[in-house]
């Protein structure tokens, strides 16, 4: 087994097709058991009541203002939520049906990746279970969301590359650059993701990628697929480049700071797949017989320093982390291969405690999106019509609604149909784009809890719930400059 991967890794000029080192058999039984597993967990997961809070933005976005692009994401999530919305309307189960299904695809694409680099059954089955127990990727699994989709985009990216260096196939590369394009459609870290595996192909091979022509008409499909979406950014002036600030700034509250995000970035890989994560990284840099496929592990890396510097979310890496169990999955069976299999008792009772913690996030999962009586986003949608329908029909004609913060906004809007509420405004984020009232509105239910910022253009603001109801309605009126004023000033990311 050594000999063949050794002749796979080698860098001397080829042929475009070559005879293609021979792979172990898929292990499909076990490992769609895995999946199927998957599926079922999350799909009992999905009979929920409460739209996590990015899905009901997804939502609102699908529904109200689908377009090219946003301030903050592409749009094939928002377009994904408004199809599943038009075929079941305010189904949260089928709304979530993509999410689950990519999910679940990402175990056995995980699986691919530790045949291509030459496992057999049981280590493709131990990348397998790794896959299926990531912490955040079990956490949010089955929330429509961008960063649901894009651990199963990157791994199809990757999976795609190291099939290619096995069978140097150029059919291949025309496949990638779709998957990135779609990718680039979804969530803009894989833009970030391609520039740091170019560079890292650059310096540490495998060059030959490079010199195919077929590589850079991949390159330009994925950029004619991202063509829109970039379009849209550029005619807006780039916000999603400010992001990376908003994000950063809000760290030390979501994360703990870079020290939190630098822990979690690991951690999410889950318990066994820690270690796995860990023994691949270290066998990508010091394994001579994986030298070809070591600048999957300094884009690892080179992207973990480049998140921890910058404050960046801490589940960003969830879509190279079966590169690490696929790798630390290959090296185990080495071992055994070897005799030197000592350790292999303890394989099994880790993958237990994964399966638990995995357990655990699901449940986790519930607690974010639920609680006692009526749920969050809900409780804002009743509190706020009841407000709006209290007041005179022909003020209701000159009154919109207007969310502190995007999650308002979309709250407001995902309930929209079933408390009769009209479509609603936020200055914030993605929502600060779409523009403000129109002028004739000279009113604004406002939700939130900052109500001193619209003082300066109402001549009346005050409070239409008690002063306990948590978040707060606020009836403000007698506007007295214009929104073309207003926005400007109010508008933030």
């Amino acid at each position: 087994m050594s000999d063949l991967v050794t002749t796979a890794t080698q860098g001397r000029p080829s042929s475009p097709r070559r005879p293609a080192r021979a792979v172990a058999p898929f292990a499909s039984w076990p490992v769609f058991s895995i999946a199927g597993l998957v599926l079922a967990a999350h799909l009992v997961i999905s009979i929920g009541k409460e739209y996590w809070l990015d899905e009901a933005y997804m939502l609102a976005l699908g529904r109200f203002h689908l377009d090219w692009g946003f301030a903050d994401q592409p749009p094939v999530v928002p377009l994904l939520a408004a199809a599943m919305d038009a075929v079941a309307p305010d189904s949260l189960f089928v709304l979530r049906l993509p999410a689950v299904l990519a999910t679940v695809a990402a175990v056995p694409v995980a699986a691919l990746i530790a045949r291509e680099l030459g496992a057999d059954r049981r280590a493709q089955v131990f990348t397998a279970l790794a896959q299926a127990c990531a912490l955040w990727i079990t956490l949010s699994g089955h929330w429509l969301t961008p960063y649901t989709l894009e651990p199963l985009q990157w791994l199809l990216l990757v999976w795609l590359l190291v099939r290619w260096i096995r069978l140097r196939d150029d059919r291949q590369l025309l496949i990638l650059g779709v998957t990135i394009g779609i990718a680039a459609q979804t969530k803009f870290q894989v833009l970030l993701l391609c520039a740091v595996l170019l560079v890292s192909v650059l310096l540490f091979g495998p060059r030959e990628l490079l010199r195919r022509p077929k590589f850079w008409v991949g390159v330009g499909i994925a950029l004619l697929i991202a063509l829109p979406t970039l379009v849209w950014q550029a005619i807006h002036g780039w916000p999603q480049l400010r992001m990376s600030e908003v994000v950063a700034a809000e760290a030390d509250v979501l994360s703990g700071g870079r020290s939190g995000v630098a822990f979690q970035l690991f951690g999410y890989a889950g318990i066994a797949g820690l270690v796995l994560l860990l023994y691949g990284l270290w066998l990508l840099f010091t394994d001579q017989r994986l030298r070809a496929y070591r600048f999957l592990g300094v884009t690892f890396v080179v992207l973990y320093v480049i998140f921890v510097v910058g404050a960046g979310r801490p589940y960003y890496l969830g879509g190279l982390y079966a590169v690490g169990f696929a790798v630390g999955a290959l090296g185990l069976q080495w071992r055994r291969e070897a005799g030197r299999a000592r350790l292999r008792w303890l394989a099994w009772p880790a993958f237990g405690l994964s399966v638990a913690a995995a357990i655990g996030m699901l449940v986790l999962s519930t607690v974010f999106t639920s609680s006692p009586g009526m749920p969050v986003g809900e409780r804002i949608a009743a509190n706020t019509s009841t407000v709006y329908a209290e007041l005179p029909a022909r003020q209701r004609e000159r009154t919109a609604l207007l969310g502190e913060s995007y999650v308002v906004a979309s709250y407001l809007d995902a309930y929209a149909s079933r408390y009769e509420l009209p479509g609603s405004y936020s200055a914030h984020r993605g929502y600060g784009f779409f523009g403000p009232p129109p002028e004739r509105v000279d009113a604004v239910v406002y939700v939130g809890d900052r109500p001193d910022r619209l003082r300066r253009y109402f001549g009346d603001v005050r409070a239409a719930t008690d002063p306990g109801q948590d978040p707060k309605v606020w009836l403000a009126t007698d506007r007295t400059v214009s929104w073309a004023r207003i926005w400007p000033e109010l508008r933030e990311l």
